[in-house]
């Protein structure tokens, strides 16, 4: 019988050629339709509901937008990384509140240790920080372990999700490959904790992660801006309830040198302009 990512798939479908053509930001190499459709099935699943509502909603819609990197390993791939989240910040409001850039590096056999993958990651980020042709938003604190920190990119505050193979356990963080997710802070407005429409998304949410992952939710889920709730800690989430989460390795610098040279033809400082909002939600796993 074909497989998801083998079979031909009809004109309209989110698994089809046309489709991941259209949803790619930058260059779409031979390995990256069987790993976008890989995740796309996943979420579509009727078997096994994906835990995040707000993610199965932005792939039947098409809204979610995919980037592919050469390597998890070697930082001399990650170049058009920077260009790819920029191209994606000039068009995430156009799609709705339900939408995320998926970024899929490209798998390998040698794989890592659950360790040594959140080390990769936080290097990514390191890069993409090193490489941002804006400075850090005033507003936001450099420092993690402030309340009301987040990761920032182009002046924009980003939630970040990294998924592994070395996640067997928790398998809603779980990927074939080295994977990570970003989600602007906009797609959350409209569901704080207090709104009726939040709270009822966290209760559906949390309850769709006990089953899928067989445990419950993981302690460093919180709410933004909440006492006690620390953002990075959620981005990359420790294999079991019984794992911990390392120190952050991530520092925003202020006074970084701004690039000479821009991504995505945007002069250094100018801010990402989109079009008007429109209504919808998150891909938040927790609502946040």
């Amino acid at each position: 019988m074909p497989t998801p990512q083998d079979r031909t798939e009809p004109s309209g479908s989110p698994l089809s050629d046309e489709a991941l053509t259209a949803c790619t930001i930058g260059v779409l190499p031979s390995w990256g339709p069987p790993v976008a459709r890989d995740l796309i099935t996943t979420l579509l699943s009727g078997d096994r509901p994906f835990p995040c509502t707000f993610a199965v909603a932005a792939a039947k819609k098409h809204a979610l937008r995919f980037g592919f990197v050469e390597s998890p390993h070697d930082d001399g791939a990650w170049g058009p990384l920077v260009d790819i989240l920029d191209g994606y910040l000039d068009c995430y409001q156009e799609l709705g509140r339900d939408t995320s850039l998926v970024v899929f590096f490209r798998p390998e056999e040698q794989l890592l240790t659950l360790e040594q993958y959140f080390a990769r990651f936080w290097s990514v980020l390191r890069f993409l920080h090193e490489k941002d042709p804006q400075p850090w938003p005033d507003h936001v604190p450099t420092d993690p372990n402030e309340l009301m920190w987040e990761f920032s990119f182009g002046g924009t505050e980003i939630f970040v999700v990294c998924n592994t193979p070395a996640h067997t356990t928790r398998h809603s963080r779980n990927s074939p490959g080295f994977m990570i997710t970003f989600q602007p802070r906009w797609v959350f407005e409209g569901l704080e904790p207090e709104s009726p429409r939040g709270a009822k998304a966290r209760k559906v949410i949390r309850n769709r992660i006990r089953r899928f992952d067989g445990m419950e939710p993981a302690a460093e889920l919180g709410n933004y801006g909440e006492q006690g709730n620390l953002e990075w800690r959620q981005y990359f989430l420790p294999d079991s309830n019984a794992g911990s989460v390392p120190a952050c390795p991530f520092h925003a610098s202020r006074d970084r040198a701004t690039p000479d040279t821009t991504s995505a033809g945007h002069a250094p400082g100018a801010p990402h302009t989109a079009a008007p909002a429109q209504d919808g939600t998150t891909t938040s796993e927790d609502a946040r």
